[in-house]
């Protein structure tokens, strides 16, 4: 359990059982770092321990600490008793050792990093060479904490382990330096890196792992690149089919060239979805786009064309297509010929140039071991062990140059990729109001569409933005039609309708392009009867023959001029309204006025008793008893 080359059989066994390897033995290389022993003195020596395949290494670096062996959980397969129990006492790190068991290996290092440990050793229980501790391939135990170990950790021998657990059983103190100053090549002023990897975004964890990497080291890649600090090649591996099974339906629908070159059925369902040669057939295409590109001085284009592929064309959009390929292509202004000839003849009963190379490449040679899983990152010649984590794998690359000769990406984490300022980044613009979709990253460039002056623009980033919501209208009228004729501006943007054009009325199309609307010609307008219809500008104008009137409601034609005694009716008519309403104007003033002010004064009298101009005298008026317990 956790053996790496346990795990490369697991990857392989995703494949059909006839899809074979070369060579049949895989040659795998455990890559080690130094730990020695400083105190106590007379057990001062130097041992190699074996690098996991998850959390950060150190590389280039180095790491003091106090080795801690715990009394309960000697497997640390359990969280530990406490709030951080092995946090430092001291200036000096807490290493934990640990005993080999029970568990994985990413579970045992996870558990210490959270007790506080900055880095566990696990002593293997067994007399045997050191093997590469790996993370779970998938597990309901690994989900959740794989991807957040941030420390370092290693195998060592079964002696070492009990010679530090005897020294710690005597109560001494056992201080160690683990080092990765030298687990990673620097003989010159560049670094070869490459990275081994795949297209297929239906594999599950590890596919998943190496587009997030691919996607978040893009922008350190291409600083790198540019600047001649790196040398970087992609590369794929490919399986062959055995002459036996060449013609069989599972031999035909995973593999190109006649059984030479083939890929696992991306559903494992060879009834449906996409097939595996369908992922050699990408494979190759980002091998010649790489291949491409490098001929023109642009090889660091792959890592734009690879994340914008994934995002564009992905197997769970089902856009995962040859023509989708090729609008990536065209939008960053790839060579799309160049790139056919390189591929080949995929049908052709020969060997394919590229993909022959690339089943050599994966063979190890030198201190480099086969590349049996992916995603598999080679520095130098050295396979990278831990995460591929953008600052993790930047350390490592960057552990790889002479010393002093680092570039200053290594120094700094400030990063400008400028991608935008060539040729947009291959992103969406709109050149009337200078707007684009392209921003810049420390992850590289993005194809995104903006927020423009309060204005929201949605699309794909890559072919299109349009601006919705409200005020959309006033930044490039929306990307609607507009045009201006006789002093009179019409729109098909609307500050009522949040997406999308229309055409207004009197015009038809798309709302991109409106045509005027000829309702005389097409008979939709002064149908009647002696009606003359003139077409207009986003209208219509009908006129009626001689003297006559038009009712657009009714469409219909109506005499302008009545006779005399129609005149004569009509105002006989209106001088008896405006009689009727003299007379009730004169009513109100007079009687109705009058009869109201009398009542008014009846009724105030009886609460306010009047004063006689000639005297004392108070004028009574009969009224209501008083209730009793009332006052005046």
């Amino acid at each position: 359990m956790g053996i790496l080359w346990n795990h490369s059989l697991l990857v392989l066994s995703t494949t059909l059982f006839f899809l074979l390897i070369r060579p049949a033995r895989a040659r795998f290389v455990v890559e080690k770092n130094s730990i020695s022993i400083l105190h106590p003195y007379d057990l001062r020596s130097k041992h190699d321990g074996s690098i996991a395949n998850f959390g950060v290494p150190d590389y280039g670096g180095s790491m003091l600490g106090s080795v801690i062996y715990p009394q309960k959980g000697a497997t640390g397969c359990n969280p530990f008793d406490g709030d951080k129990p092995f946090k430092p006492k001291s200036s000096r790190f807490t290493i934990l050792l640990v005993d080999r068991g029970d568990c994985y290996f990413a579970l045992k290092v996870w558990n210490g990093q959270q007790a506080g440990a900055a880095a566990v050793l696990v002593a293997d229980t067994r007399d045997e060479p050191l093997i590469t501790m790996d993370s779970p391939e998938e597990s309901s135990d690994a989900d959740g904490y794989i991807e957040k170990i941030g420390i370092p950790s290693a195998l060592i021998r079964q002696s070492f382990g009990e010679t530090l657990k005897s020294a710690l059983k005597k109560g001494e103190e056992v201080v160690v330096k683990l080092d990765w100053s030298e687990s990673m090549p620097h003989p010159d002023k560049r670094v070869e890196y490459e990275l081994w990897t795949n297209s297929n975004d239906e594999c599950g964890i590890r596919c998943d792992e190496q587009m997030n990497f691919i996607k978040n080291f893009k922008g350190h890649a291409q600083i790198l690149e540019k600047g001649g600090y790196t040398q970087f090649t992609p590369h794929y591996i490919t399986w062959y089919c055995p002459k036996p099974f060449i013609l069989s339906s599972q031999c035909q629908s995973q593999c190109i060239n006649h059984g030479r070159y083939c890929a696992p059925d991306p559903e494992q369902d060879f009834g449906e979805g996409y097939q595996g040669k369908d992922v050699v057939f990408e494979n190759l295409r980002q091998l010649c786009v790489h291949r491409v590109a490098n001929e023109s001085n642009r090889s660091w284009v792959w890592w734009d064309y690879v994340s914008d592929f994934h995002i564009r064309c992905s197997m769970k959009r089902k856009r995962y297509s040859k023509e989708c390929a090729e609008d990536v292509m065209k939008s960053l202004d790839l060579p799309i010929e160049k790139i056919k000839k390189c591929m080949g003849e995929p049908e052709a009963d020969a060997e394919n140039e590229v993909l022959k190379i690339e089943q050599e490449r994966q063979v190890g040679h030198g201190s480099r071991g086969d590349v049996t899983i992916l995603p598999t990152l080679v520095v130098n010649d050295i396979q990278y062990r831990g995460k591929l984590d953008r600052t993790a794998v930047l350390k490592a690359i960057c552990a790889g140059f002479e010393e002093a000769t680092e570039p200053t990406v290594c120094l700094s984490g400030d990063l400008e990729t400028n991608e935008c300022l060539e040729r947009n980044g291959g992103c969406w613009q709109d050149t009337k109001s200078n707007i684009t979709a392209c921003k810049d990253t420390y992850r590289g460039r993005i194809c995104e569409c903006p927020l423009v002056n309060g204005v929201q623009y949605r699309g794909d980033g890559y072919t299109s933005c349009q601006a919705v919501g409200p005020g959309r209208c006033a930044v490039n009228n929306g990307g609607c039609w507009s045009e201006t004729k006789n002093g009179k501006t019409l729109s098909a943007c609307s500050e009522s309708v949040l997406t999308g054009c229309q055409c207004p009325h009197g015009f038809r199309g798309d709302g991109h392009t409106c045509e005027d609307i000829n309702e005389c010609k097409e008979g939709l307008a002064c149908k009647c009867n002696g009606c003359t219809c003139k077409n207009t500008w986003g209208g219509y104008d009908c006129k009626c023959d001689g003297n006559k009137l038009y009712i657009e409601g009714q469409d219909t034609c109506i005499e302008r001029n009545a006779s005399k005694f129609g005149w004569f009716l009509t105002i006989l008519v209106l001088a008896a309204v405006a009689g009727a309403g003299i007379a009730g104007y004169i009513f109100y003033k007079y009687r109705l006025r009058s009869y109201m002010d009398s009542e008014i004064m009846a009724i105030m009298s009886q609460y306010m008793p009047l004063d006689n101009q000639h005297g004392n005298q108070v004028v009574h008026h009969e009224s209501e008893p008083l209730r009793h317990g009332s006052s005046v």
